[in-house]
């Protein structure tokens, strides 16, 4: 597998290959790895991790240490007080200045929310492992299996606003007066199924971009200018407002990598689809159009 650097505009990379991971745990400074085995409707994250992970990484279970408790005006994965992430990343054996390496068993759409939300709290050398799990076995590399004894505790300092967020009214204005992203499934924004939030539908204005579609058959980001042209035809150019949201805010932030590896700035909207449509007020539009 080749390598394949991208930088954001603050000059941290966005994905790391297999290969440099590999390289990277065998050299005098290794990254912390995090493994976020988490998909919805699978309560099993950890037996996953158990079963096979690689070398050294360590769980994190996304309910409970990438999100708050969910309630009405935040949705589902709200994000999580600051101080009890610190806590969290504190335990995975953070140091300040050490690199990490996010994975999931999804083509990364579970572990983007750990990409997107170290980078908000002030971590910049923080990468997703292009290809996910998949590629580190397609590879055949190894992974080992149980839990391991946790590692020794870090020292991390997170500091908030590292990137930015909207609420639902900013995600309202940027659906008339810049471009809202919908990042879940078809069939969710036209509102033909709703398996899990209050109102089937999406946020009126809001353009749909699945975020399937910035993948490859593999599991890897397709090519930044591959992306570029699929965030172009949705409307993307060159001084866009970008806003993005999806159920509750975990596949956007995957959403926001594709956009910054195609080059764009984009806003998360965190309560996302799971708070809009818990607020009778807020109007739902259905079929495949924005409007």
């Amino acid at each position: 597998m080749s390598a394949r650097v991208t930088t954001t505009r603050g000059g941290s990379r966005v994905t790391t290959t297999v290969t440099e991971l590999s390289a990277l745990l065998a050299s005098d400074r290794p990254p912390v790895v995090l493994d976020v085995r988490w998909a919805l409707g699978d309560p099993h994250g950890r037996e996953h991790y158990a079963d096979g992970h690689i070398p050294g990484a360590v769980y994190v279970d996304l309910d409970t240490e990438l999100a708050g408790a969910p309630n009405p005006q935040e949705g589902r994965h709200p994000l999580p007080d600051l101080a009890e992430l610190q806590t969290a990343a504190r335990r995975w054996g953070l140091h300040t200045g050490q690199p990490v390496v996010v994975y999931d068993d999804l083509g990364n759409t579970a572990a983007a929310r750990a990409w997107w939300l170290l980078r908000y709290a002030g971590v910049t050398d923080v990468t997703l492992l292009d290809g996910a799990l998949g590629a580190w076995r397609a590879a055949g590399l190894p992974l080992e299996s149980g839990v391991p004894t946790d590692p020794a505790p870090g020292d991390v300092v997170l500091t908030p606003d590292g990137l930015p967020v909207i609420d639902a009214d900013g995600a309202a204005e940027l659906a008339v007066d810049g471009l809202l992203f919908d990042a879940r499934a078809a069939e969710r924004y036209r509102g033909e199924a709703e398996p899990v939030d209050p109102r089937a539908g999406h946020i009126p204005g809001a353009v749909s971009a699945p975020t399937g579609g910035n993948l490859a058959a593999d599991g890897t980001f397709l090519p930044p200018d591959a992306l570029r042209k699929r965030f172009e035809e949705f409307g993307a150019g060159a001084g866009s407002r970008i806003g993005v949201y999806c159920g509750s805010g975990v596949t956007a932030a995957h959403q926001i990598a594709a956009l910054t590896l195609a080059g764009f700035e984009a806003t998360l909207f965190p309560g996302s689809w799971s708070a809009w449509s818990a607020d009778p007020a807020r109007p739902a539009a259905t079929g495949p159009l924005p409007s």
